[in-house]
């Protein structure tokens, strides 16, 4: 295992990152994070998530950053190098969503921030929220995606007029990291199951060896259970019952369909927390769209980005900090009094920050 692997779940999920721990010494005292509010009602919902830890006191100072694309010498746009250096010294970022063109050759930037920092590990836990009925009760899974390979290497060219080649990148080392960080995830957590998704009947090389990293990883871990199935077989059985899976590993693009899908069990991406993890620092986002349409009219959802943030506070061992805002937004989702658009209510963001800060101890 990867020396720096075991602190970083620890700190993710308990709190308990060591002093020796890749990313630093993280101490009570004011901690800088960077912070990308993103683009549409980023600006809202990140503005939600500071009057709130402001009102929790949470030992924290905000280091704002424009992620705007520049044009570089070559002609291709990238994020700004002011908050490239941000990243790189804090080691520890919270992001809004990202809006990308589609179609017109711009890189994803979400990719990029994935690419530029090495957060090979994307974490989404999806578990039902009590006072919010979907179709499916007491969700709790977890997928875990590699970040940082597969279809969304951005190797692509055109070999004739009219004939595109997407190349899939699966390589060992990325593999073997990521389903050892599955294995892990799941003892740190007391997780059960780990499933592998593929699709090696097609792509027998690719995800064949994806697969036989993640065997031979779960032989090192005999107390996790350890299963494989197709990505569509689980597309199949998780609509059917979810309680079935526990901890998910996959391929890039397999673990962007399967983390929407469970979303879209608990309620979808407005309640969802997602955070990206790398040997050398972490980012935590919300997952959801920039929805320009409602952009400047408070009528924007802040849970995914705060849920992300208390996922943050957790990586940062600051867990009283965090269990305090957790219970605060989740009473008020539970009383449903005051609730936006999208989780069935008719307040603004503002009222419900507000209704989430008054709910603080």
């Amino acid at each position: 295992m990867h020396r720096t692997l075991k602190p970083f779940l620890n700190c993710l999920i308990r709190g308990a990152t060591p002093r020796s721990a890749a990313l630093g010494s993280i101490r009570s005292e004011s901690t800088v994070v960077t912070l990308i509010p993103g683009d549409g009602i980023g600006p809202e919902i990140s503005a939600s998530v500071q009057q709130i830890f402001e009102a929790a006191k949470v030992p924290i100072t905000w280091e704002k950053v424009d992620v705007t694309p520049v044009k570089g010498p070559d002609g291709r746009f990238s994020i700004p190098q002011k908050a490239i250096d941000s990243i790189l010294k804090n080691r520890i970022g919270l992001k809004g969503p990202l809006a990308t063109p589609i179609g017109k050759g711009h890189r994803s930037l979400n990719l990029e921030i994935r690419k530029v920092f090495s957060l090979y590990a994307n974490i989404r836990p999806c578990r039902s929220v009590e006072g919010y009925k979907t179709l499916y009760d007491d969700v709790d899974i977890v997928t875990i995606r590699e970040n940082t390979e597969g279809e969304y290497s951005g190797i692509e060219h055109e070999i004739v007029s009219g004939v595109v080649q997407s190349i899939k990148l699966i390589t060992e080392p990325a593999s073997r990291r990521v389903a050892e960080y599955a294995f892990e995830y799941a003892k740190a957590n007391g997780r059960k199951t780990v499933t592998a998704v593929h699709k090696a009947n097609i792509m027998r090389m690719s995800d064949g060896l994806f697969l036989q990293c993640c065997r031979e990883t779960a032989e090192k871990h005999p107390e996790i259970k350890y299963k494989e199935m197709y990505l569509d077989t689980v597309c199949l059985n998780m609509v059917q019952d979810p309680s079935r899976f526990d901890v998910l590993v996959m391929p890039n693009l397999y673990g962007d369909i399967l983390s929407d899908l469970c979303a879209g069990l608990i309620g979808g991406l407005g309640i969802t927390p997602s955070g990206n993890i790398g040997k050398e620092g972490a980012v935590f986002e919300s997952v959801h769209g920039t929805a320009p349409d409602i952009a400047g009219q408070d009528k924007a959802n802040p849970t995914a980005l705060l849920l992300s943030a208390i996922m943050m506070l957790r990586y940062m061992k600051l867990n009283q900090y965090a269990d305090n805002i957790e219970r605060a937004c989740f009473d008020v989702i539970r009383e449903g009094r005051l609730l936006t658009g999208d989780l069935g209510g008719k307040a603004t963001c503002s009222e419900f920050t507000a209704e989430i800060i008054k709910n603080l101890k």
